[in-house]
């Protein structure tokens, strides 16, 4: 097929030793870690979650350098489990979700954090502090096979070696079942498509020549440095 001009390449994260993963969509959940809901000035509860996406082509691969975007004064980096789907499907029952994920991995949710303020102040939407270029780093993707159902264990992220946040998984408002099976009462979930699940508390401002290392237990280290 002919088309106006040469169509962007697929997006695909590597997943050690399967075929590389090929990104279709990429969806966020909010303020899904106790702590964080309470730093952002609201209570926690088990309100129904909410969501929001990132373009595919958001995804910085590790080890690359993000450049600081423009139009922000503040820069935060939230560390988040990505959950990547194999199976889809529509309003999925929660005890059949494990069963369609094809892995995890580390992921940072960038933000511009005065943006984001800003719009929320003004009742705006703000997905311009939340989707724009390299805003979604992402590790490698660790195959189920060999990690078995990720639910439990510590998630943290350092900043030149400074321990800036840190949970357990286990904390989550909404852990990974429930999360997907709403989210795919709203879409249908493909495969192909990546969940960042939360962030938990102690998030705060990086700036150029920042290194970032992002870590869950038993999945490979996100490493990246802003540029």
């Amino acid at each position: 097929m002919n088309y106006a001009f040469p169509p962007a390449p697929v997006v695909t994260l590597d997943a050690m030793s399967s075929n590389p993963f090929p990104v279709r969509r990429i969806f966020c959940v909010g303020q899904n870690y106790p702590d964080h809901v309470r730093e952002m000035g609201a209570d926690p509860g088990r309100d129904e979650p909410f969501f929001f996406m990132k373009p595919a082509d958001a995804i910085l691969q590790n080890g690359e350098t993000m450049p600081y975007p423009p139009g922000t004064n503040d820069l935060q980096p939230e560390v988040e489990l990505v959950v990547a789907m194999n199976i889809g499907g529509k309003n999925i029952a929660p005890e059949k979700v494990n069963d369609m994920i094809f892995g995890y991995a580390v992921g940072l949710d960038m933000t511009r954090r005065d943006l984001q303020k800003s719009f929320k102040e003004k009742g705006q939407p703000w997905e311009m502090s939340k989707s724009f270029d390299f805003s979604a780093p992402c590790s490698s993707i660790t195959p189920e096979m060999y990690t078995g159902v990720v639910a439990k264990g510590p998630i943290q992220l350092k900043v030149n070696g400074q321990l800036r946040q840190s949970a357990d998984l286990g904390d989550m408002i909404w852990g990974v079942p429930e999360l997907i099976s709403k989210l795919s009462h709203l879409v249908e979930i493909v495969p192909g498509d990546l969940i960042f699940t939360g962030t938990p508390a102690g998030v705060g401002p990086v700036v150029k020549g920042d290194k970032i290392e992002a870590t869950i237990a038993g999945l490979e280290p996100l490493i990246i440095e802003i540029g």
